[in-house]
């Protein structure tokens, strides 16, 4: 609410009722996070009356989404995509404010490509010692990974070290990548060691990664 008040040397008055200013806004409702393959809606709302021919222009990182020009001020993204995610905002065709890019929406999605990573690379000594890692891309990060020699589960943890290597670590080795989301396996990696003396030959096989 404003109003003016002046001052005479004989008196003072204030201009009581005033003028009541609202101002508009617009604002994205989303959910703070959602599943790979879900469908989501996200809400482009204003605290003004619109008319039935307003138009909604989406925008996703500051970018306009292409051929999203809506009456409806619902966006719905089908079979959502980690590719989706982003801050999103909107805005009316024809004018030139744009909602601030305030929902951020999350896409959450399964282990994908885990492989394992082999550090001394390429030649093995036998008495020395190796480390495998497990990588995988996922959101959220997986925090869980186990570790399998042929069928058998021989530990856990992003990183699976074997000090003092021996012919008895000669083996196919492969890592779980686990979360709350799902879980999948990596490529087989094959090493195999030599007795002391012997030439000493680790084979990568395919998925490995030095």
């Amino acid at each position: 609410m404003y109003y003016f008040r002046f001052i005479t040397n004989i008196d003072k008055w204030i201009g009581k009722p005033g003028v009541n200013l609202t101002v508009t806004d617009l604002q994205v409702e989303a959910p703070e996070s959602v599943t790979e393959g879900q469908n989501v809606s996200l809400t482009c709302k204003s605290s003004c009356a619109l008319t039935n021919r307003a138009t909604f222009i989406w925008y996703r990182n500051s970018q306009p989404l292409t051929e999203r020009r809506d009456r409806n001020n619902q966006l719905l993204l089908q079979s959502v995509r980690r590719e989706d995610a982003g801050r999103y905002s909107c805005a009316l065709h024809g004018h030139s404010y744009t909602s601030p890019p305030s929902a951020h929406l999350s896409v959450m999605y399964p282990p994908k490509h885990p492989f394992v990573a082999v550090t001394p690379c390429c030649q093995l000594v036998e008495g020395n010692s190796v480390n495998l890692s497990c990588n995988s891309d996922s959101y959220p990060p997986a925090l869980n990974f186990s570790w399998f020699k042929g069928g058998t589960f021989v530990g856990s943890g992003r990183i699976y070290s074997i000090s003092k290597i021996s012919s008895n670590h000669s083996g196919e080795y492969k890592c779980k990548s686990i979360t709350e989301h799902g879980e999948k396996y990596s490529d087989a990696v094959t090493l195999n060691v030599m007795c002391v003396g012997c030439p000493v030959i680790l084979y990568i096989s395919i998925g490995m990664v030095c």
